[in-house]
């Protein structure tokens, strides 16, 4: 699904965010990003995106080298991609229903697949029924399953999220992540940069550690080292 080979992220100011980084992550899995501030987490979900680009090195993304793809075709790699923020990016002065309908309503999908998808993405976080309010109106924890319902109602097959539980309490952050092991269940590619490394160790997946944009090591879900 995903693999990354000697990449390199320098920022205009010098900084060097990835130094030689390369690692790969399976189609189906789900793994945990972890690593101190600073370690280039946020950096490679952006890379995935196609929000930064690289400085050096190949990314490959379901089979395709993006490294070097023009600009007019990444919001058809997006369509791919789900992307979960930590602080849920919603628009306030639009309803629930228009929230997460945005995707596809860019995609340009008729109003009646719009309505069936919409629907079926507030089932799968548990807040059907909801539509019509405002985003404003619910707690931290439903707006962070809003912004989830938003990342998978086109059905992509790879969703990532940076810290998506950051700013929730410890058992809202284990509804919130069972909700991702529930879409990795039916095949979605999921990996989740995240500092909760009590509830990381909770949910058994595979770890891989960052530090100063390297790869520190990667952790096999029985606790071993990866070899």
């Amino acid at each position: 699904m995903i693999r990354l080979q000697n990449v390199y992220k320098r920022y205009p100011s010098g900084r060097e965010a990835l130094s030689n980084l390369s690692l790969h992550v399976t189609p189906g899995e789900m793994v945990f990003l972890t690593g101190p501030s600073g370690a280039g987490k946020s950096t490679l979900l952006k890379l995935i995106a196609l929000i930064e680009r690289p400085t050096r090195g190949q990314l490959i993304i379901r089979g395709k080298n993006v490294t070097r793809i023009s600009r007019k075709k990444v919001p058809q790699h997006r369509r791919h991609v789900g992307i979960v923020f930590q602080d849920h990016k919603l628009l306030f002065d639009r309803s629930i229903y228009d929230n997460i309908a945005l995707p596809l309503v860019i995609a340009g999908l008729p109003e009646r697949e719009i309505a069936k998808r919409v629907r079926a993405a507030l089932d799968q976080v548990g807040l059907l029924g909801r539509e019509k309010r405002s985003p404003i109106e619910l707690s931290s924890g439903e707006q962070q399953r809003i912004g989830i319902a938003r990342a998978v109602v086109s059905k992509p097959p790879l969703l990532i999220a940076d810290e998506p539980t950051g700013n929730l309490d410890p058992q809202l952050s284990l509804e919130i992540m069972q909700l991702f092991k529930r879409f990795n269940a039916v095949g979605v590619t999921v990996i989740i940069a995240s500092h909760d490394l009590g509830l990381i160790k909770q949910l058994g997946n595979r770890v891989i550690r960052l530090k100063d944009g390297q790869l520190a090591d990667a952790e096999e879900p029985d606790g071993r080292d990866a070899a």
